[in-house]
């Protein structure tokens, strides 16, 4: 999902966000835990299981980062938020970083006072409706009902979308997927919209998933990536270098399974440079040496998060596409570790 544009409550928070003090790291490491704001619930990204652990894509990206600061993946307070309320408890302190399917735009990156550290996942908006409708291309969907989250992207790109085809739609403004999906199951709108992620994840929860259409049109380009405060520099370091380290492990074939033994040294000095036995980059960022053998062998490298959790073989099924390496075609890319 996505978030909205910077007007009334939100621009004031993201205004107070600057004055938030520069602090995270010790405040997390005096806390004894991270806590990082995830959605209310979407299987594949951050959802509990049955036992109440959270799980997921962007959960992964949490427990990396407490993994490098504290050394524990599992040290982390996870704490639901909405479309309307994530940017309110970022900004004003309640969580340390906010991991949630959240769109990298201007406004949320200037006006609201964030710092988005990386893109995890290359995504655009679409359309799922039932396939009864009959209905194949969303140049079909004038007159139509729409659900669509309150305090996203997609609201604008609806509108812009159905404006330049010269189409109108009534919009049902809901405001957590689990909302969407018992407005959309009964009835009340004939289309779902929010990223293609989205509706993959939402489909497969659905007792018959062959009964609902993702359409083929993509309107937008959304960048979602994890974010923290304007003004944190050596918290937003952290956790950008922790993204960029699954990225970069995967990359390199630095795995789950053999970042211990790779961690005693290589012949490779970046994966010597990333897991610690050659320079300090741990240092410069005031962690252990550690720090991203920590990471990687606690959640895996970026493909392992990948696959584990929405990909093809998982019920999501989502491809790599856009999100594969750089070196298979795709837009995944990390600075070097050097």
């Amino acid at each position: 999902m996505k978030k909205s544009v910077l007007l009334g409550t939100l621009a004031v928070a993201g205004l107070a966000a600057g004055a938030v003090s520069a602090q995270t790291l010790d405040e997390v490491r005096a806390r004894g835990a991270l806590n990082c704001g995830v959605t209310t619930g979407l299987v594949g990204f951050a959802a509990p299981d049955a036992n109440g652990e959270w799980e997921g894509f962007d959960v992964g990206v949490c427990r990396a980062v407490a993994a490098a600061v504290l050394g524990d993946s599992t040290a982390v307070n996870f704490v639901p938020t909405t479309g309307q309320t994530r940017f309110t408890a970022l900004a004003s302190g309640e969580i340390d970083m906010l991991a949630r399917n959240t769109t990298w735009t201007f406004s949320r990156d200037v006006d609201l006072r964030f710092e988005f550290t990386g893109i995890n996942y290359y995504d655009g908006q679409g359309f799922m409706v039932p396939r009864e409708l009959g209905v194949s291309s969303a140049m079909e969907l004038d007159g139509a009902t729409v659900c669509i989250q309150t305090g996203t992207t997609t609201e604008l790109n609806l509108a812009d979308f159905f404006s330049s085809n010269n189409m109108s739609y009534e919009p049902v403004p809901i405001e957590t997927n689990a909302e969407a999906q018992q407005q959309y199951l009964a009835g009340a709108c004939d289309v779902y919209t929010t990223d293609a992620s989205g509706l993959a994840a939402t489909r497969a929860t659905f007792e018959d998933s062959s009964a609902h259409v993702v359409l083929p049109e993509i309107i937008s380009k959304e960048p979602l990536g994890p974010l923290v405060r304007h003004g944190d520099n050596e918290w937003g370091d952290i956790v950008r270098w922790t993204l960029n380290a699954l990225i970069a492990a995967e990359e390199l074939g630095v795995t789950s399974a053999n970042v211990a033994e790779l961690a005693a040294g290589t012949e490779n000095p970046e994966i010597n440079r990333l897991l610690g036995s050659e320079g300090d980059l741990g240092g410069m960022l005031g962690l252990s040496s550690d720090w991203a053998a920590n990471a990687i062998s606690s959640v895996g490298n970026y493909g392992e998060l990948f696959e584990g959790n929405i990909g093809e073989n998982t019920p999501i099924g989502l491809a790599r596409g856009l999100n594969a390496q750089w070196t298979d075609g795709g837009l995944l890319y990390s600075p070097p570790f050097r």
